[in-house]
């Protein structure tokens, strides 16, 4: 009994390459922000879980306490941001690997990007807008670190 293998397809035409290659752009950032992601992941669970009171300790005052310091403030940005694009290359992946139809895909990419637009200009704006001593407020209902009106 013989084994024929059959004459393989003709080769792909030979595109022109591009100069910026997104796919290897895209695997090198999901290595690097993967590792500062792991020490900002963990510095923000050790803050808020392990140092102080724990997780009782959590509450409006707390949150209005850190994002009024601009450290917290960057610290929480970064978060976002690596997290949130991470998050949106990985679907981007996965949309290129299981989306078959190109309308699909461009659908689905289109989607993509405009919720990490929006989602990233939402929380930015939360993390520098948020004010947690509003003017004209009772101050029994002020957090301790708010001056008294």
């Amino acid at each position: 009994m013989s084994v024929a293998i059959e004459t393989p397809r003709s080769p792909r035409p030979v595109r022109r390459q591009r100069r910026f290659n997104f796919e290897k752009w895209g695997w090198i950032y999901m290595r690097a922000s993967g590792v500062v992601l792991v020490v900002l992941i963990f510095g923000h669970l050790f803050v808020n879980l392990v140092a102080g009171q724990g997780v009782k300790a959590i509450d409006f005052g707390f949150v209005g306490g850190k994002l009024s310091q601009p450290f917290w403030q960057i610290w929480d940005t970064l978060l976002l941001w690596l997290a949130l694009i991470h998050g949106a290359n990985g679907m981007r992946t996965i949309v290129n690997d299981y989306a078959s139809n190109r309308l699909v895909r461009r659908i689905f990419k289109g989607a993509l990007i405009a919720s990490t637009v929006l989602l990233l200009l939402l929380g930015t704006l939360v993390i520098y807008t948020f004010n947690p001593c509003p003017a004209g407020s009772p101050a029994d209902l002020l957090p301790s670190f708010c001056a008294a009106p």
